[in-house]
């Protein structure tokens, strides 16, 4: 048995639909099932969903206050007023920023940025960097990506004479600024039928409504916006990332060339995993560490060597979030593990003194990662009396709905059902705590603490290869709600699997299936190769791709979980690091170890392993062993099968990890034959008498026999009463009945080890395997008995 480290989740399947999507739309079975599993239920929808970038965009004016918003923005280009874009710090408020900011210059309007700095002033806008606005003569202030919560800054706006248009993305509260526009999606009233635009999908509606016409321009940057903040890739988001991702192939935008040679990226190379892993890090790490406004002028520069030099000091500064973000998780795992122990905390909220807050959503996605529980990480500033923070969430827990409850103590919060971020006073801190903990507990179930990987189909190897694999691609880019597929493989044998890599943390497999084969890489899950045995049967998921090597090209699945729904034999006889297997099985608890030589128990119980050692004396005692659903190892060869029988009556073993030392090798050694018999017996006649002790040895050279092959034949002659021994001298009997050899205990139990060792040691893996699942038979039997 190997359990999964995730619960496996399968969408169910229309068979029926997927065939007709098949026929119609002339695409593999693999792609059809995707699409049937992914919510399409017509073949207009799916025809739809892989020609995105055939469809149009919405009108912009759809919108609810799009036409305010307008109106008011081409007025102040006309009357030359300063017009103050206020943006957010992260890639999507940066991409936004520059959306916008790039489209009123176009304009030709006198347009400036501000984005707030993470540790001085938060999120959002506020009261002082409007007033400082209105001082330094702007009149016009729209946000982007922000301010959907600004309910007291707008006051402020307006009582300043401040117009303000608001664009943002972020769930409305219950209560909107009072603005002269809000432009937002998801805002009551606003009929506009794509409601899951990123902020910079809103800044770009906006600059579509401004222009006329849509700023295909501006794609690549609005791309870059709508991956990295994790919106839904359906709708106008998929259009958005699809072309916006084919510009990005081909940019001529200087700061993307320079971001993009820093990262060591190729620009054919782009796709959305580039943008996810490679340039929204960067991004965002500017704003996680200092000012946010260097990411904005390297997207808008045109200067080379500047591009250049700010993508340098960009990049130095992701690495130095990555060492932050590395030392800020071990701190706080070490506060879980010591204060907050997840056994009585359902939701974790965990707060430090100097913890950087740029980087403590990175920290809260990895304490999530870790221990799977909706997580807050907080970082204390004791010298304002607050804490500033960002959450992560899990299935089944609504962050947004949950810190709704507790508005009361989060002056400023905002954020989605599966992310937020809020500041809060140090004394509410506790509060907070407590109050989710006492949510969550009536919320969650046991099960909900496992982590679900979502199965997007079961298909078998021969449904598997390049052309369906290339044929998935029709699907990307993948990202929210529509994930990279993630397949599912079942009754599959493990033809071969070894180690891969530097230091051997890696994972090479071959799977089979009738005669169909696929290899599959498992990155950083070397140990399940001490978890699977040879040719066992099991189910695997992962994600599929091409391996392209030595001008072959060849179907690959990235190995994301295994799960073995049988029982495992691991055949460790003839080892002699005995030390080496026991710590690799004793890391699980349910582990136990079985001997039936009392010095083999005292040893491992010196060496530590009392927890784990139980010395069989007798068929009783195996019998009250209750091993069902362990992992058994069994050191040493029992006197005899049935200390097996009588050892699983209670049920089978997950694993039997099988050693089987002796001392003593009965199978390989000299086994006189009934013609050793004869003569030895026709030569103790003649002699009449023979002293074993002093002559056995030199008899044994003479005849080319171990002196143990004298001394065997001499004791089964005794049992048999063939003989009589005293102090070593033998003398034979002159009554003699004829008896047969088996009649001699020493000689059936020699027989009886022989076959034993035979059985046990002897034989070949499958065979063994095949009499373990005899013995388990048999010891049913013994129960209904």
């Amino acid at each position: 048995m190997l359990k999964a480290k995730t619960r496996w989740v399968v969408q169910p399947s229309d068979e029926t639909l997927f065939q007709s999507l098949e026929e119609s739309l002339s695409i593999t079975p693999l792609v059809a099932s995707l699409l049937v599993n992914r919510g399409f239920t017509s073949i207009e929808q799916a025809r739809e969903f892989l020609q995105t970038e055939q469809q149009a965009f919405h009108d912009p004016f759809l919108l609810k206050d799009m036409d305010k918003a307008v109106i008011r923005i081409k007025t102040a280009i006309e009357n030359n007023e300063h017009i103050l874009i206020y943006g957010d710090y992260d890639a999507d408020g940066v991409s936004s920023t520059t959306v916008l900011l790039s489209t009123l210059r176009k304009l030709g309007a006198q347009a400036e940025f501000y984005i707030p700095n993470r540790f001085t002033e938060g999120y959002g806008p506020n009261e002082a960097a409007f007033r400082q606005a209105h001082n330094n003569g702007f009149s016009l202030i729209i946000t982007v990506d922000t301010g959907i919560a600004a309910v007291h800054e707008a006051d402020v706006a307006k009582e300043l004479g401040l117009d303000l248009i608001i664009t943002d993305h972020h769930e409305p509260g219950p209560v909107l600024p009072d603005a002269l526009a809000i432009i937002h999606p998801k805002q009551p009233e606003c009929p506009y039928p794509f409601k899951e635009l990123a902020g910079v999908g809103v800044a770009f509606k906006l600059s579509h409504a401004l222009l006329g016409e849509v700023p295909s321009d501006l794609l690549e940057i609005a791309a870059i916006g709508t991956i990295a903040d994790l919106v839904t890739l359906h709708g106008e988001n998929r259009l958005i990332a699809k072309k916006g991702i084919k510009q990005l192939n081909t940019t001529s935008r200087t700061g993307l060339k320079a971001l993009l040679k820093v990262a060591n990226v190729k620009s054919t190379d782009i796709n959305e995993e580039t943008i996810g892993f490679a340039l929204a890090p960067r991004i965002n790490a500017v704003g996680r560490l200092q000012d946010a406004d260097p990411a904005v002028h390297l997207l808008m520069t045109e200067d080379a060597e500047e591009a250049f030099e700010i993508a340098k000091e960009i990049d130095l500064l992701n690495k130095e979030r990555q060492k932050l973000v590395s030392s800020m998780t071990e701190e706080a795992i070490e506060e879980v593990e010591t204060r907050f122990p997840i056994a009585e905390n359902p939701v974790l909220v965990i707060a430090k003194e100097g913890w950087n807050p740029g980087v403590v959503g990175i920290v809260a996605s990895r304490l999530v990662e870790h221990y799977y529980r909706p997580t807050i990480v907080l970082s204390i500033d004791k010298e304002k009396g607050i804490a500033k923070g960002s959450a992560r969430s899990i299935v089944g827990f609504d962050l947004f709905e949950s810190l709704s409850t507790c508005r009361d103590i989060l002056p400023h919060f905002g954020g989605h059902p599966m992310a937020a971020g809020m500041t809060l006073e140090l004394q509410n801190v506790d509060v907070l705590r407590t109050r989710l903990v006492k949510i969550a507990g009536n919320l969650l179930t046991e099960e909900d603490f496992t982590p679900i990987t979502k199965v997007d189909v079961c298909c078998k190897l021969e449904d598997i290869s390049v052309k369906s694999i290339e044929e998935m691609q029709l699907l990307a880019p993948f990202g929210m709600h529509n994930p990279k597929p993630v397949i599912k493989i079942e009754n599959v044998i493990l033809a071969n699997s070894r180690k891969i890599g530097a230091e051997q943390n890696h994972l090479k497999l071959v799977f089979e299936q009738e005669e169909h084969q696929l290899d599959s890489v498992g990155f950083g899950l070397g140990h399940f190769y001490d978890e699977l045995s040879p040719t066992v049967t099991l189910s695997a998921i992962g994600e599929l791709s091409i391996n392209e090597w030595n001008n072959m090209r060849k179907p690959q699945l990235m190995l994301h979980d295994v799960k073995v729904n049988c029982w495992q034999l691991f055949d460790f006889r003839g080892t002699r690091n005995i030390d080496k297997l026991l710590k690799i099985v004793c890391t699980a608890e349910n582990s136990i170890i079985i001997t039936y030589q009392a010095s083999q128990f005292e040893n491992l119980k010196q060496k530590g392993y009392g927890k784990y050692i139980t010395y069989v004396e007798s068929t009783a005692h195996a019998q009250e062993l209750n091993v069902k659903n362990k992992h058994l190892v069994i050191l040493d060869i029992p006197s005899s099968l049935e200390h097996l029988d009588f050892l699983f009556t209670q049920g089978k073993p997950d694993r039997i990890y099988t050693v089987f030392q002796q001392e003593v090798d009965h199978f390989f050694a000299t086994i006189p034959t009934r013609e050793h018999f004869k003569w030895y017996y026709a030569f103790l006649m003649k002699r009449g008498t023979f002293n074993v002790k002093e002559l056995g040895e030199k008899l044994a050279q003479h005849k080319g026999w171990s002196k143990e092959t004298i001394e065997f034949m001499s004791q089964v002659f005794f049992e048999l009463e063939f003989v009589t021994i005293e102090n070593g001298v033998i003398s034979t009997n002159s009554t003699l009945q004829k008896r047969d050899l088996a009649e001699s205990a020493t000689y059936a139990k020699k027989q009886s080890q022989i076959e034993l060792e035979k059985t046990l040691l002897y034989t070949s893996y499958s065979q063994l395997k095949q009499w373990f699942e005899e013995r388990f038979q048999t010891s049913e039997g013994l129960v209904n008995v």
